[in-house]
């Protein structure tokens, strides 16, 4: 089937958890009422037996494909959904969410606190992956979908898969998770920690209640800059970059002179314009909390699991390494479920999870093919 563009996206709104039913978190605090923000790709069929969602990263949003009015990019996965491409548009109806906690239309720390009529700033409550899932649940629900044809996501939109693995195993029939991992190690939890640090050394951050004045963006614009250095490989680093040198000039004194600088101050200034320096600290928290096994025996974590399983891992991947990825293949085995494992040889590093798109949509594409035929012989 031909490629061609997505049809225009447009951002929709989901509102629950109207007080006093307010949605309970895993910590014991409550919230509402919600809003998600959402889009949708394609159409439902008439047995709702073709749904699809997309969860995101960190960094990421609703807007996963297609061009929203005045838009210039397309969604952050693009080059994976739409008609003829990996996630096939033309066949299956894709919902992606803004996670809670989020900036980008969902409830988060900069959305009005109907108690006080102010942004919530640190009165927001701490939130899981779990609770993003339940969110994510209430959506679907929304939706009017009984069961999931698949549930996929990268990084930390691999763990709210296998957050729905666990937590919603009767409304899913397939996942996908990709270069993810069932808790975070000591390291990881590390890198999170710093980029914290950095949002909160900002002085303008002003122990989260700056909304209404500067934002602390030399902050914020530091965490993305240790993110993206371990979203990158040595290898890509060096084929990208090298060592060259953005001016002829005369060395300046600490001055962004070689382009591997320049990548960075540029990618750390545009984030602080799409992004939310509280956001940012409530969901690599969220992310740092995250342990699916959480005192569970490792082949007992997915036992009530009937769903097929695609994992998906990258062998220059440091921040989120294959063997992560293969102790969930274990644990799928362990437990009975039907898991393949795809380890894919790319240099670009946990980015390439965005990038390596040609062999990672042939892989998802035959699986999604597996997955309906066996629901048309009713599996």
């Amino acid at each position: 089937m031909l490629e061609k563009p997505l049809e225009t996206a447009e951002t929709k709104y989901f509102t629950f958890a109207h007080p006093p039913d307010d949605l309970k978190l895993e910590y014991g605090e409550k919230l509402g009422p919600i809003t998600l923000a959402y889009e949708t790709y394609g159409e439902l069929n008439q047995q709702k037996s073709n749904a699809i969602l997309v969860a995101h990263a960190l960094s990421g949003d609703a807007h996963a494909a297609g061009f929203r009015k005045g838009d210039v990019t397309p969604g952050w996965w693009d080059n994976l959904i739409g008609p003829g491409k990996g996630i096939d548009t033309n066949k299956y109806f894709v919902i992606c969410s803004n996670v809670i906690g989020g900036c980008r239309g969902s409830t988060g720390p900069s959305s009005l606190n109907p108690k006080t009529m102010q942004p919530y700033g640190l009165d927001f409550p701490i939130i899981t992956i779990g609770d993003m899932v339940n969110a994510q649940r209430h959506l679907i629900d929304h939706l009017g979908i009984e069961r999931l044809l698949t549930v996929i996501g990268g990084s930390m939109g691999g763990m709210q898969v296998l957050q729905w693995m666990v937590s919603y195993p009767d409304r899913i029939r397939s996942a996908i998770p990709i270069a993810t991992t069932m808790k975070h190690t000591p390291q990881q939890i590390a890198f999170n920690e710093v980029g914290r640090q950095a949002i909160m050394a900002d002085p303008n951050w002003k122990k989260g209640r700056y909304y209404g004045s500067a934002a602390p963006a030399k902050g914020l614009a530091v965490a993305r800059m240790i993110g993206h250095i371990t979203y990158m490989s040595d290898v890509s680093m060096a084929k990208k970059f090298g060592r060259k040198i953005r001016t002829e000039k005369e060395p300046r004194k600490f001055g962004a002179e070689f382009e591997v600088e320049g990548y960075l101050h540029y990618r750390g200034d545009n984030f602080v314009q799409r992004f939310d320096a509280n956001s940012y600290l409530y969901i690599t928290k969220a992310i740092d909390y995250f342990n699916i096994l959480n005192g569970t025996n490792l082949s007992d974590i997915f036992k009530d699991l009937k769903a097929k399983v695609l994992v998906i891992a990258f062998k220059s991947d440091w921040l989120y390494p294959a063997y992560q990825s293969q102790e969930i293949v274990k644990a799928c085995k362990l437990a009975g479920v039907d898991a393949t494992y795809c380890e894919i040889n790319s240099t670009y590093g946990h980015d390439a999870f965005l990038l390596e798109i040609e062999e990672e949509a042939d892989l998802i594409e035959h699986f999604l093919s597996t997955v309906s035929n066996g629901n048309r012989n009713g599996g």
